[in-house]
């Protein structure tokens, strides 16, 4: 009888253990919870899921996420926060200093936007849209000779992206090269579909 009892307690045991094991995930297992949940657009549940990850424990993709996320949602200092945690957690990775200099380009502070920018292309020198950002924190400092360059090695990399073509048009014009903007704004007429 007690041998009975004995071995239905252990097998009583094995089983919450492993029930306990189904309902309790790691931390990268929430990770990649929450990457799903964020790539089907469930940013709310992905959101939550990524704050249960203790902060010491949060790589840099879940930091960057979570700026994504607050971004999104035009919480833009919080988003800010986010991208430098992210930084912190991987200083190898160039999304976070690209996604902060989206965000200083969008509240117009051109001078911090070039400065990741420049930090993300150090890190990942083929990425066409960090090249048009940074051609763009340009054009807003009026330094076109710059911003062409930027728009230039932008096309090279990508030269089917309508807005490329249009900003380096529009430095061609304000560098009084009327040629040379001709010829982009008909790049960009042609990919729009307007000729």
């Amino acid at each position: 009888m007690y041998n009975f009892v004995m071995k239905n307690l252990f097998v009583i045991f094995i089983l919450l253990l492993g029930i306990g094991g189904c309902f309790a995930l790691d931390n990268k297992e929430l990770s990649e919870k929450a990457k799903l949940e964020y790539v089907q657009n469930n940013i709310d549940n992905a959101f939550d899921t990524l704050i249960s990850i203790p902060e010491d424990e949060r790589t840099s993709l879940n930091w960057l996420l979570m700026g994504n996320i607050l971004q999104d949602k035009g919480k833009l200092d919080e988003a800010i926060f986010m991208y430098k945690k992210a930084e912190q957690a991987d200083e190898k990775d160039y999304k976070p200093p690209y996604n902060l200099g989206r965000i200083y380009l969008e509240q117009n502070k051109p001078n911090m936007a070039i400065k990741e920018f420049t930090k993300s292309l150090a890190l990942k020198k083929d990425n066409p849209y960090t090249h048009y950002n940074l051609g763009c924190a340009y054009i807003k400092l009026g330094e076109y000779k710059k911003a062409r360059k930027e728009l230039l090695d932008a096309i090279a990399l990508k030269n089917t992206v309508p807005e490329f073509h249009y900003n380096l048009a529009f430095v061609y014009k304000k560098l009084n090269k009327e040629k040379n903007a001709k010829i982009y704004l008909e790049f960009y007429n042609k990919l729009e579909g307007n000729m």
